[in-house]
């Protein structure tokens, strides 16, 4: 009779692998054999390195199924096994297929999204030379081709292999020289492959006891050697360095027990013990005192939070209405029953002011996820999380993928701002990934926010999510006085800078009362754009269709999308006349106007100029908060989430040009930015004004966030929803086309159209759509790429999912688009 247990092992067994480079039109997941030698060890999560495609090269591929179904075609083996446990694990797994479905990304976009990049492998071929009398005559080589031959064997022994890049690099080959490859095939190299690690992380070399201590006699070791022995009898495995700190011993004791067997050394990633900045802040957490609203707002969602099933809630609550100090009670409570959490910020720039907070209140409990972080700092916190070390993941929209386990509570403070939605492969909002969290491990989901999306609030009203409202500010602070100020009346009375007199008025009285200053202009460089008076051309990017920015401290011409920089034009580049003249104000002339005018204010900008500089943000934001500088310049950044009590008064340059975006949300964008950074004044026991700058004062939009008024906006907001049938009452899907010619992208765009116009007639015919398009994007050509768009308002169900990733199969299938690249964006946070 068999035996049932042996039968199955006997059977051949698969794995379904996500593998890497695969394209979205022939993306699924791949059956491979596991090798016999990794039965048992090939898991679920784990990493494998397999060949792919018909050149047979290496890639990395992470399981996502371990089966005995046999493919239809013969299944090609695993080369090898990188992880000896699962990476991610059945949640992430599961994410990793939600996310292929619904956002239009391959099953490997979707794992490399949930992992940080040092966790990242790539594949890479190596090479071995064959012995010297199984080749073919060496007479028959080129003498490129033998003296790369002659390096490789002489490089190792004739049994190793070596990557193919260090290969090509010793003999001084260019790095994509065919020779390897040419070799192999006449029989002179044999190949291999290697998993290589693209990151900085920090290894730690450790040393551990073998089994052959068993055996070995106390005799045959010095004392020294048996003080190492016994800490390690005590400790299991130790860092060469605690061994050496803790026995007192040299280095070279642990060696010699390596000679003996006794002993063997492997590396570690080095551990982070807590995160930057932590050992400053710890123990200085002051008590929390809620008022009696906050205190409503707590104790009601902390009821939810205990429930079976938490449904999402919104907490809505003016600038400066303690909305933080909700999120420790909540977090307080979240630790006290064993569980876990995630906070994140919208903005980098926000984290350094909150991780002071945390670590205050948490200590070595924070780990910290941003994208600004080098890449071994990154896998330092994500190990801490993954090890059990860290109950919070604080940072940006990364930190919703921190490995925590037994999660209950998931935060996403300034939850409108559109940087919380992915723009690259894979095209996810960070809301939709909380969901499903929370719905995995029945955790809460709380939304924060002064100016909540018109999306989230309207599920609030609509009884979706639970609403919790703080309409005053923290410690009886008051909301700021706001004045508006007529520019064109300025420019009348023959002001032609952007400063108005009452601004500047206000900054002097500002500066006599040793209080402080932000003020907000939301573009970057000197002059915003050149354009020639003779011919009237606008001096543009020739990778983009966009003018180009002068910056004056390095007397440059710059493109803000793609990057090109080229010295300042001294004649225009259409007619050739020396004409070009300068227009448009950004952050650099407005701290110049600035001097000027307040030539004893000690000034900073903060913009994504300064941001570039490794560390510069942070310094900015703590000099200013130590009252270093007086007045603080920049662009949208300074308005989102700050806290300086010493600030006094907020000044909006201008913000007319963005009402006027082509864009359903610009409305909404305007009136989030200009309550927001009104919201930075008065926040502490000093009373706050803020000067809003505008060609426009009667505007709406500009009055209602005067006044911080939402939900007078949100009225408004919707009905003008409602009428043109814009989210909430339907989902946007935009269809991009992206080509390096013009042609090539409007013409696929076109094909596009008519692809879903036979669809939506025949076999989804019942999907109720609305097309709009297509169209150029509102900026053409981006980065040499021409994009063309559709728009689709529709319902995001599993049918109109299947629909669009049908569309952008066949059209990724069709030769007449092979220089094309078309991909779909679910509600986009920015139409093209």
């Amino acid at each position: 009779m068999l035996n049932p247990k042996k039968s199955v092992i006997s059977e051949p067994q698969y794995a379904s692998v996500a593998v890497e480079g695969a394209a979205y039109t022939y993306d699924k997941l791949f059956d491979y054999l596991i090798p016999t030698r990794l039965r048992g060890e090939v898991l679920r999560g784990c990493r494998v390195m397999v060949t792919f495609g018909a050149q047979k090269k290496p890639r990395i591929g992470v399981v996502m199924r371990v089966h005995h179904n046999p493919p239809r075609v013969a299944a090609k083996p695993i080369l090898q096994l990188i992880d000896d446990a699962p990476l991610i694990d059945e949640l992430f797994c599961e994410l990793i297929l939600w996310m292929k479905s619904n956002t239009f990304c391959t099953f490997y976009d979707a794992f490399c999204a949930a992992v940080p990049p040092g966790l990242r492998y790539r594949a890479e071929q190596t090479y071995c030379a064959m012995p010297s009398g199984e080749t073919p005559p060496i007479e028959m080589l080129t003498p490129d081709e033998l003296f790369l031959l002659d390096v490789l064997r002489k490089t190792r022994s004739k049994d190793s292999f070596i990557k193919r890049g260090a290969l090509l690099k010793k003999a001084g080959f260019p790095a994509d020289s065919p020779i390897p490859d040419a070799l192999t095939e006449r029989g002179y190299l044999i190949t291999g492959s290697a998993a290589l690690r693209a990151s900085g992380e920090k290894l730690e070399r450790m040393a551990a006891l073998t089994e052959e201590i068993e055996n070995a006699s106390d005799r045959a070791l010095t004392p020294k050697q048996k003080l190492v022995v016994d800490f390690l009898r005590e400790n299991g495995a130790a860092s060469c360095k605690e061994i050496c700190e803790f026995t007192g011993v040299s280095p070279g004791i642990p060696r010699s027990l390596e000679q003996k067997g006794l002993v063997f050394f492997f590396d570690q990633p080095k551990v982070l013990q807590s995160p930057p900045g932590a050992e400053h802040t710890r123990g200085k957490a002051e008590k929390i005192r809620l008022t009696q609203e906050q205190c409503k707002a707590y104790q009601n969602l902390s009821a939810a939070m205990r429930a079976e099933k938490p449904k999402t809630a919104l907490l809505f609550g003016v600038t400066g209405s303690g909305k933080t100090q909700v999120y420790l009670r909540l977090i307080d409570d979240v630790l006290a029953s064993g569980k876990t959490a995630v906070v994140m910020v919208p903005e980098i720039a926000l984290t350094s002011q909150l991780l002071e907070i945390f670590t205050a209140r948490y200590g070595d409990q924070i780990a910290l996820f941003h994208s600004a972080m080098p890449i071994a700092a990154r896998l330092a916190h994500w190990r801490r999380v993954k090890d059990g070390a860290a109950s919070i993941a604080l940072g940006t929209r990364s930190a919703i993928f921190a490995p925590l386990q037994n999660l209950g509570l998931i935060i996403m403070d300034e939850e409108h701002e559109h940087t919380y939605k992915s723009e690259q492969s894979p095209r996810f909002h960070t809301r939709d990934i909380a969901k499903f969290r929370a719905g995995y491990d029945n955790a809460m989901l709380l939304l924060g926010s002064a100016t909540p999306s018109v999306e989230s609030y309207a599920a609030a009203l609509a009884g979706r999510y639970q609403l919790e409202t703080l309409q005053t500010r923290y410690a009886n602070a008051e909301l700021p006085a706001v004045q508006t100020v007529d520019l064109l009346d300025e420019h009348a009375r023959g002001n032609k800078t952007l400063l108005s007199e009452t601004l500047v008025e206000r900054l002097r009285e500002t500066l006599e009362a040793k209080k402080q200053a932000i003020l907000l202009i939301n573009r970057r460089g000197y002059n915003t754009f050149l354009a020639c008076e003779a011919c009237k051309e606008v001096v543009t990017c020739p990778q983009c269709s966009i003018s180009l920015a002068y910056h004056l401290a390095k007397d440059c011409v710059k493109c803000h999308y793609c990057g090109f920089t080229a010295a300042r034009p001294r004649v225009c580049p259409h007619c050739g006349k020396q004409t070009v003249r300068f227009g448009g104000v950004g952050t650099q002339k407005i701290v110049e106007q600035l001097a000027a005018h307040v030539p004893s204010a000690r000034i900073a900008r903060l913009d994504a100029d300064v941001s570039a500089l490794v560390g510069a943000r942070e310094t900015v934001l703590r000099q200013f908060a130590d009252g270093v500088y007086d007045i603080l310049v920049g662009t949208q950044m300074v308005a989102k989430g700050f806290d300086f009590e010493n600030v006094t008064l907020v000044g909006v340059v201008s913000v007319d040009q963005q009402l006027y975006f082509d864009d359903f949300r610009s409305l909404e964008r305007t009136f989030a930015l200009l309550t927001q950074v009104v919201g930075r004044a008065g926040r502490g026991k000093f009373k706050g004004t803020a000067v809003v700058q505008t060609i426009a004062p009667q505007n709406e939009i500009i009055q209602l966030a005067a006044k911080q008024d939402y939900p007078a906006f949100f009225d408004e907001e919707i009905r003008i929803r409602k009428a043109m049938v814009y989210p909430p009452y339907c989902d946007l899907c935009m269809l991009a086309v992206v080509s390096a010619g013009e042609v090539h992208a409007r013409t696929g765009a076109k094909q596009l159209l008519q692809a879903i116009e036979l669809l939506a007639k025949d076999e989804y015919a019942d999907q109720k759509i609305i097309v709009l398009g297509p169209t150029a994007a509102r900026v053409k050509k981006l980065n040499n790429k021409f994009r063309w768009r559709l728009l689709i308002k529709c319902k995001n169900t599993p049918r109109l999912r299947e629909m669009i990733a049908r569309l952008l199969v066949d059209f990724g299938k069709d030769s007449r688009f092979s220089e094309a690249h078309a991909y779909a964006d679910m509600n986009p946070a920015n139409i093209l």
